[in-house]
Parts: structure tokens; C-alpha cells; sequence
């Protein structure tokens, strides 16, 4: 009876002491006070910080920001990866060479990523606040990553060109798990394109567009990397969301206990919005 576990057991054990403990150690941060230059400090505060972050209007704008930054950065990472996946779907010459190019962003490091863009994004080293300039989108060529207003448009940017491939990736192969023969007899029944595409492939792709835009959201939401590298947060805060803010709070204000609270807080919010996307998806599958 217990053979099947004993084989499994070493996996499991390796789970629980590289993810279950640091969570739970982590989650306990939350209820206590937890000052890293502070000796003293470790005891148990109860549900103060939680009390410190409902009251914190720092926090409420980083939430509102993550809203704006991982919805903009999701929806259009989704559109763009749909098209470049329904474009590569289709043989054409150069394929070879295209795909693996389109890729790319998918294997850079964040980090370089966003040092990257800043640079694109100075004026003084960068072409992109010119050429908007030149495009009347601007009416001077200045640094939008210093401006309060326009901030986090440049990591929006940024973050959208790097993960598009993750969805051109996963709906590419979702496409190309679709019989042919389906889409042959639908042309020859007469339906248009267009036709094929609303009746045929989105009914197919829904279940995976579901959890990659499940997944991703999560992923963006949590990815504070190209908001500390391109503005840190700033300036005054108008590009700070809740991963970043986690950052400031843990390594600039060295107040483990409440940066803990802070991620405690966000890990029930995405928790919530993936067992809603869930159930859509479960939804989904029983329609089919």
C-alpha cells in the first residue's frame, strides 16, 4: 500500500522544503514585526500590518497601478501574440528564419530587457522619443520614464514587446492541433474566413486562451523587474505597483513584516482572479 508513495516521496519532500516552508515562512512575516536592522524586532504583531496596509494610500495607488500596468501589458501581449501565431501558422517563405526571430524577446533576460528600453526611451541616447517628435506624438523630445503622467507607459511598452512570444508560442501550437480536415470542410460549405475563424478557431483556442491569459496576468502582476530597472517605482511613486512596491518595502525600507503583508495581500487577490478564470474555463469545456 505504501510502495507508490515511498517512490513519490522524494519528490514531494523536495517540493515541501523548497516551496511550502519558504510560503509559510513567509506568510508568518505578515503577523509579525519584522525590521531587518532591528535585533529586536521578530514578535508577534497580530493583524497591525494588515491594519498599516489598508491605511496606506501608497498601497492603493500601487494596486491601482498593477490593474492598469497588468491589463494593458496582458491585452496586448495577447492581441499581438494572436496575430503572430495565426501569421506562422501559415507556410510561408522565410518561415523558418522568422519564427525563431520573433521569438527572441522570450530569451532575454528581464533585466536587460528594461536597460534596454531605457536607453531607447532617453532622448539623449535613444531614437524613440524622436521619432515620436517627428510623428507629432510628442511636442518635444523628452524622457516619458521622468514624467509622472506618461511614467508607466514606457514599461507597458517594454513589457508588451517581451511577451508577446510567450503567447505566440502556446497559440501557435494550440492552432496547429486543430484538424485540418475540419477547416476543409468548412470551405467547402462555403464559410468565409472570417467565418472559419469565429466558428472553428476560437472555439478550439478558448480553453488555452483561458489559462495563458490566467497565467500571464499572474506572471505580469508579480514581475516587478522592469518597473525597478526602467523607473524604480518612481517619479513620486506614479509607476509603482504592488510587486514593486514589495521591493521598496523589503530591500530600501527594510520592514520585512509589512512587505510580507503587502505580498500576502496580492498572492489572495491573483488567487482569486485565477479560480474565477478557472471556473470560466471549466465552463468552456462542459459548452464543447
Amino acid at each position: 500500500m505504501l510502495e507508490p508513495y515511498l517512490y513519490s516521496a522524494p519528490a514531494l519532500l523536495l517540493i515541501t522544503v523548497t516551496t511550502l516552508v519558504p510560503i509559510v515562512i513567509g506568510i508568518s512575516y505578515a503577523f509579525r514585526s519584522v525590521m531587518l536592522l532591528d535585533p529586536t524586532s521578530g514578535g508577534f504583531v497580530g493583524l497591525d500590518n494588515f491594519r498599516d496596509l489598508m491605511n496606506d494610500a501608497s498601497f492603493w495607488n500601487a494596486l491601482r497601478n498593477t490593474v492598469t500596468w497588468t491589463a494593458s501589458c496582458v491585452a496586448f501581449q495577447f492581441v499581438f501574440g494572436l496575430i503572430l501565431a495565426l501569421m506562422l501558422n501559415r507556410p510561408f517563405p522565410g518561415r523558418s528564419i522568422i519564427q525563431p526571430i520573433v521569438f527572441l524577446p522570450w530569451a532575454i533576460p528581464t533585466f536587460l530587457i528594461g536597460m534596454n528600453w531605457s536607453w531607447l526611451l532617453n532622448p539623449a541616447i535613444g531614437p524613440l522619443p524622436h521619432w515620436a517628435y517627428a510623428l507629432g506624438l510628442m511636442s518635444t523630445p523628452g524622457n516619458i520614464l521622468s514624467d509622472p503622467d506618461y511614467a508607466l507607459l514606457g514599461p507597458v511598452i517594454a513589457g508588451i514587446w517581451w511577451g508577446m512570444p510567450f503567447f505566440a508560442i502556446t497559440l501557435l501550437a494550440a492552432l496547429q492541433s486543430i484538424p485540418r480536415e475540419i477547416y476543409e470542410a468548412a470551405e467547402i460549405d462555403g464559410a468565409s474566413s472570417f467565418e472559419r475563424f469565429r466558428s472553428i478557431t476560437l472555439p478550439f483556442l478558448a480553453p488555452t486562451m483561458v489559462v495563458t491569459v490566467m497565467l500571464r496576468t499572474i506572471w505580469v502582476a508579480n514581475s516587478p523587474e522592469l518597473i525597478v530597472v526602467m523607473t524604480k517605482g518612481g517619479p513620486a511613486d506614479a509607476s509603482q505597483i504592488v510587486a514593486s512596491y514589495v521591493f521598496t518595502q523589503a530591500y530600501q525600507g527594510l520592514n520585512f513584516g509589512y512587505a510580507s503583508a503587502i505580498a500576502t495581500a496580492l498572492v489572495v487577490l491573483l488567487l482569486i482572479y485565477a479560480l474565477l478564470l478557472l471556473s470560466i474555463r471549466q465552463m468552456m469545456l462542459r459548452a464543447r
